[in-house]
C-alpha cells in the first residue's frame, strides 16, 4: 500500500488537469433556489448527494470497473462505461463526465506505465490511435484505467475517488455560497467516515446491487442548463 500512495494523492489532487474545479453537479442550481445557503445545509446536500449516487452507485461501478481494467476485460468495461454513461440523465452531467473522462484519458496517454494498460483495452473505447476514442469514456471508467496503470489497491483508489468528489463540492460551496474555509474544512473532516463506510460496502457490491436515486440533482442539473447567472458548467 505504501508505494501506492504518492499515486493515490496524484489522482485525488485537485490540480490534476481533467477541469472537475468547473462542475458542481446541481449544487450551484440548489444555491441558486436557497436549498444550500449555509455550511449546515452544505453539509447535509453534500452528503445526502453522496449517499443517494455516490455510495450506491458510482463507487460500486468503479470497483468493477478497475478489477475488470486489472484483468483486461474489454467487455466488462465496456459495458461498464456505456451504463455509466447513460445513468447521466441532463445533458449537463453527460457532458461532465464525458469531458473529464477524455481528459484524463488523454493525460495517461503520456504517462509511461499506463501506455501498455491503454493499449490492451482500446477495444472498449473503439480505438486509442487518432486525437481522441471513439467511444465516449466515464470519468470512472478513466479513474479505473488509471488506477490499474498505477498498480493501485482498488479500496484506495475509491477512496480516492470519493474524497476527490467531496472536496470539489466543499470547494463549490466555499466560492457560491459563500463558506469560509473553515466550514469547508470541517465538512471534509465530517465526511471521513461516510467515505470509508462507503468504500467498503461498494467493495462487496455486485453489479446488479448497484443503485442511484438521486431526482433532485436531475432536476436541478436540468435547470441550471438555463440557469442566467453560473460560475459552473453544471
Amino acid at each position: 500500500m505504501l508505494h501506492a500512495l504518492p499515486a493515490l494523492l496524484h489522482l485525488a489532487s485537485p490540480q490534476l488537469p481533467v477541469g472537475g474545479f468547473s462542475y458542481s453537479q446541481g449544487l450551484e442550481a440548489a444555491i441558486e433556489c436557497g436549498w444550500v445557503s449555509d455550511a449546515a445545509t452544505a453539509q447535509a446536500w453534500i452528503g445526502e448527494h453522496f449517499d443517494a449516487g455516490m455510495a450506491c452507485w458510482e463507487l460500486p461501478t468503479l470497483a468493477l470497473m478497475h478489477r475488470a481494467a486489472l484483468a483486461s476485460d474489454v467487455a466488462a468495461l465496456q459495458r461498464m462505461n456505456e451504463d455509466f454513461i447513460a445513468s447521466r440523465d441532463t445533458a449537463e452531467l453527460r457532458a461532465e463526465t464525458q469531458q473529464m473522462g477524455w481528459s484524463l484519458i488523454a493525460l495517461l496517454a503520456g504517462w509511461p506505465r499506463a501506455h501498455m494498460v491503454l493499449q490492451a483495452l482500446a477495444p472498449a473505447f473503439g480505438g486509442l490511435n487518432g486525437p481522441r476514442p471513439m467511444q465516449p469514456v466515464s470519468f470512472p471508467c478513466a479513474f479505473a484505467l488509471a488506477g490499474a496503470a498505477l498498480a493501485t489497491p482498488t479500496d484506495g483508489l475509491l477512496s480516492a475517488y470519493a474524497f476527490a468528489w467531496v472536496e470539489n463540492q466543499v470547494a463549490a460551496a466555499i466560492k457560491a455560497v459563500p463558506l469560509g474555509q473553515a466550514a469547508g474544512q470541517g465538512i471534509l473532516l465530517g465526511a471521513h467516515e461516510r467515505i470509508a463506510s462507503a468504500v467498503a460496502h461498494a467493495l462487496q457490491m455486485q453489479a446488479h446491487e448497484r443503485h442511484t436515486t438521486t431526482p433532485q440533482v436531475s432536476i436541478l442539473s436540468a435547470r441550471h442548463e438555463t440557469q442566467y447567472s453560473r460560475l459552473f458548467r453544471s
